[in-house]
């Protein structure tokens, strides 16, 4: 029997900090040779650009490879991409240790997981490990807490965290001890069978805590399970928990645990068209000032998820990245783009109104944008 290569799922809700962490790892690849899938909710892609920016022209080819999937959901009923990409990798196997696949923050890692288990790929490939990012800001914002009625966006969430076997904390550089705790408990909360909490500081995770897991290979006997010690968050009275029996839900021989039925992969837009992506162009210059403000209001007016992408404004040579959620936007330099002719924005939300945005954007920015 040849050596399945390892897969590994990276998922998390809109502007959980995916690219960024995906990035790091890419960077600290050490020999690593990689095939990275990464798919966007959007007409342009910006991660992948991200991640290509990041990998380098002179190394794209022979030790990282990246695989674009617009428009649509990666590996779901409507994807014809997905398997004939993975079969093309399985056929390049001896120049690809590990296959590195990121969701859309508006998909679950279970269609994934389910084409990984066919019979199409499951002589080539096997399931390493599912990593859930999580923006625990937004999460200690009770932004993913069920009010009246049903939340769809804490619904996403949830789903996203009970496929996962590592739930990686995200932005958590300006957390104390108590605020960690607190985000360690929301998570358990919601999906008890998580194996392993990672704290990712500066955006960065350890790639031994990433690749190479091996959760999901086959063992001898059903019953033959291996535990290790999970430490809680610290604190002055934390230490390691009772019972690690909870935390190994994922660990069984073969993939059994992750045999989902096809109606877990229906996604939330399928069912709600409230869910909403669309993108805004400018051939202006803009201020970044301005514009960061603009992106505030117009997330206080309407329901934006997700911002994102690069914008020009006529000063120096390097683009401008925007990267927002809800109202938090965040603008820099982009040293490693430079500055296209436009500029280009992603919006993503639920039941938003693309004609409001884009109108207050122009009165905001005293710029067109369509």
């Amino acid at each position: 029997m040849r050596k399945l290569i390892p897969v590994t799922i990276v998922t998390g809700f809109l502007g959980s900090g995916k690219t960024t962490l995906l990035r790091g790892l890419i960077e600290r690849r050490q020999t690593r040779r990689l095939a990275i899938l990464i798919n966007e909710f959007g007409e342009i892609s910006i991660d992948s650009a991200l991640v290509r920016d990041g990998v380098g022209a002179d190394q794209a080819d022979e030790q990282v490879r990246i695989h674009d999937f617009a428009y649509g959901l990666i590996a779901y009923g409507e994807d014809q991409q997905f398997v004939p990409t993975m079969q093309a990798i399985a056929a390049r196997r001896a120049n690809v240790d590990h296959v590195l696949i990121e969701t859309s923050g508006l998909a679950l890692p279970t269609a994934v997981m389910e084409q990984l288990q066919g019979a199409a790929l499951a002589d080539d490939f096997i399931l390493d490990a599912t990593i859930a990012v999580v923006d625990t800001p937004l999460l200690l914002s009770d932004q993913f807490e069920h009010a009246a009625g049903i939340n769809p966006v804490a619904e996403m969430f949830e789903r996203q965290l009970e496929s996962a076997d590592v739930v990686v904390l995200n932005k958590v550089d300006e957390l104390d001890d108590e605020q960690l705790l607190l985000a360690e408990t929301r998570v358990r909360l919601r999906a008890p069978n998580v194996r392993f909490l990672e704290l990712a500081r500066q955006a960065q995770l350890d790639i031994r805590l990433a690749l190479g897991l091996r959760l999901h290979q086959p063992t001898r006997t059903e019953h033959e399970h291996a535990y290790t010690l999970l430490p809680a968050m610290p604190g002055p009275q934390t230490g390691v928990l009772a019972s690690q029996s909870r935390l190994n839900g994922h660990a069984h021989s073969g993939l059994g645990a992750h045999s989902h039925g096809l109606s877990t992969h229906k996604h939330f837009h399928e069912q709600d068209p409230g869910w909403q992506s669309f993108v805004l162009r400018s051939d202006a210059p803009q201020s970044s000032a301005i514009l960061a403000a603009a992106l505030r209001e117009a997330a206080m007016a309407e329901p934006i998820l997700r911002s994102k992408g690069f914008v020009r404004t006529g000063d120096g040579e390097a683009a401008l990245l925007v990267q927002g959620v809800r109202a938090r936007i965040d603008i820099k330099a982009d040293a490693s783009r430079p500055a296209g002719k436009r500029s280009e924005l992603v919006f993503i939300g639920y039941h938003v109104s693309r004609s409001k945005v884009a109108a207050l954007l122009s009165e905001l920015t005293g710029s067109n944008w369509r």
